[in-house]
């Protein structure tokens, strides 16, 4: 098992990967802006579609494979940290966001009665939405990556080694998954433009539907198999509540694909406001416990002195 992850989930593997979807996303969009030109000059007749008639949305098509290895980042940082694996998760939601601006932008109308226009709404939504999360997922990198340094701890956190390897497990399990997710997904996507001549591309209309929700549905399944084996680390009520935290932030996602409108936006924002904020009451909790190094050295230098 081990050596099977050492493989897949290697750093040479993963640049190897990265290589293959920025390719696949250069190619893509080239090909969007060729339909796009092919249509403009009539020799191929496709639907009115504004992603086969406005360049700017040829944009939508290299975001999904960007978005497709990010699932695969998920995956490859799960076994390393719970907190970067939900952090990846919260990218991916704000990555989706974007790929949908690119969408509003085909449909925009610049108009005085810009309030009452739908795709001008949602646009502002997203807009708004974006920057909101983006703050939200710096504020989580940031204080995240600033209690890992200042927490060191001087004893072994016991059972650790079986906790990593159950979560490699469940990489190595996610991984094939997701895969499966994801062609099956391209090939329902290839049979419904097949058997609809008229509608050559993105016949459906939230293109999410076709993988995203899945994705996060497997992923709840996988943060609560987290939860459960965190139990062989520890037994502290701070830990096990931020890792169910996570779980609710992961569901709240997950809803958030069955709603459209301010209503989806409101859901996506609470989902990664409620997991920062998750995470700073268990640094906060954490430090009760945990001593600093600064701590630890004024306390080894009073002992010395009184041996």
């Amino acid at each position: 098992m081990d050596k099977l992850y050492s493989i897949v989930f290697s750093e040479d593997f993963k640049k190897k990967i990265e290589k293959i979807f920025v390719t696949l996303s250069i190619a893509s969009f080239i090909i969007h802006l060729l339909l796009i030109f092919l249509k403009h000059i009539d020799v191929l007749n496709f639907s009115d579609d504004n992603l086969l008639t406005n360049p700017i949305a040829a944009i939508y098509t290299p975001f999904s494979f960007i978005l497709v290895y990010e699932v695969f980042l998920v995956v490859y940082y799960l076994p390393r940290s719970i907190s970067q694996y939900i952090r990846k998760q919260y990218e991916i939601i704000t990555l989706i966001i974007v790929r949908r601006i690119f969408k509003d932008i085909a449909n925009l109308e610049i108009s005085t009665d810009w309030f009452n226009q739908k795709y001008d709404l949602q646009l502002t939504y997203d807009l708004i939405s974006t920057l909101v999360l983006f703050f939200i997922i710096y504020l989580y990198t940031y204080y995240n990556t600033r209690n890992k340094s200042l927490n060191i701890k001087k004893h072994k956190i016991e059972n650790l080694d079986v906790f990593v390897k159950r979560k490699k497990t469940i990489a190595l399990l996610l991984l094939p998954v997701l895969m499966f997710l994801a062609f099956s997904s391209l090939f329902r996507w290839v049979y419904i433009e097949l058997i609809n001549v008229n509608q050559v591309f993105f016949s459906i209309q939230d293109i999410n539907e076709l993988f995203f929700n899945e994705f996060f549905t497997v992923l709840i399944m996988a943060d609560v198999l987290l939860l459960l084996i965190s139990l062989y680390k520890t037994d502290k009520f701070h830990e096990i509540f931020r890792n169910s935290g996570f779980i609710i932030s992961t569901i709240l996602i997950r809803l958030s694909f069955t709603t459209d409108g301010l209503m989806n936006n409101i859901l996506i924002v609470s989902s990664v406001v409620y997991g920062f904020l998750m995470l700073l009451l268990h640094i906060q909790f954490d430090k009760i416990s945990v001593k600093y190094p600064k701590e630890v050295a004024l306390e080894e230098k009073e002992s010395e002195k009184i041996i």
